[in-house]
């Protein structure tokens, strides 16, 4: 075989492999805009309508969830990029005795499944009296060994020359840390941004069991409560909302998709 006939072959791979991931998507987008009786018939010929989405809107209050879900990600974003930054700054710029252990015990974690805390982390929300609330849900992902194994990835990189010009020039650590290494890192703090949000918008187990009200619930479980049996299932709504759901994320993706593959190629263990 040829070299041209293998990158023939490798491309026209790589396509029915982008086709067959992108589907369902492709699908969702048929469904949610034509009427229940053309959602799998795909006559090209079918009218389209925005029916399904103001049925949708009107049946749930998707706004609410929306709100819950925004205040949720942006808690958890906030507090990981402060608290990750920082540690991922001590173990790079403030190596001390048992500094390279402690971050061992931080890469540990990437091996535990929330999963596996969660009847631990339900007991103490309890305790605490956080059950059904927006810090209660992302009370357990306010930290992240990811973020910090990635941060720390990235400080690395960035030539000592620029620290050390920093500090002749009389800036302290937490200036240095501002000035010289946040802003260099700005498209992996872009690339887990990302990541951070689409994992905890679309996290379904742990908000499903701490939260039990509309005034706290957010969009994915409020998306299994509308396509429950009770509701009925209609596939052209229930496509509706979960595009409705996944809008955000997508657009997101669409914009920075060129700072989130650089970021992590950028960021491999050096």
């Amino acid at each position: 075989m040829t070299k041209d006939n293998a990158s023939l072959l490798t491309t026209v791979g790589a396509a029915l492999l982008a086709i067959l991931w992108v589907s369902p998507l492709l699908y969702a987008f048929w469904a949610a805009f034509h009427a229940p009786e053309h959602a799998s018939s795909f006559d090209l010929t079918a009218p389209l309508t925005l029916d399904n989405f103001r049925q949708v809107l009107a049946a749930a209050p998707f706004p609410r969830y929306f709100f819950n879900t925004f205040l949720l990600v942006s808690l958890i974003l906030g507090c990981q990029l402060v608290i990750c930054t920082m540690a991922a700054y001590a173990f790079v710029c403030f190596p001390f005795r048992g500094s390279n252990w402690i971050f061992m015990l931080v890469l540990v974690q990437l091996m535990i499944m929330p999963e596996i805390l969660l009847v631990e982390n339900y007991r103490t929300l309890a305790a605490l009296g956080l059950r059904d609330t927006i810090l209660g849900m992302g009370l357990p992902y306010l930290a992240s060994a990811f973020g910090i194994f990635l941060f720390r990835q990235t400080f690395k990189s960035i030539p000592k020359e620029l620290e050390e010009a920093a500090r002749l020039e009389g800036a302290n650590a937490l200036q240095v840390l501002l000035r010289v290494f946040v802003p260099l890192a700005k498209p992996t703090y872009v690339a887990y941004g990302l990541v951070t949000v689409s994992y905890h918008w679309n996290n379904f187990l742990w908000p499903l069991v701490v939260t039990n009200s509309v005034e706290t619930r957010p969009i994915t479980v409020g998306l299994q409560v509308f396509a429950t049996v009770e509701q009925g299932i209609d596939w052209s709504r229930v496509t509706a909302a979960t595009l409705i759901s996944v809008a955000p994320l997508l657009v997101a993706f669409l914009i920075f998709q060129r700072q989130f593959v650089q970021s992590f190629m950028r960021a491999g263990i050096r």
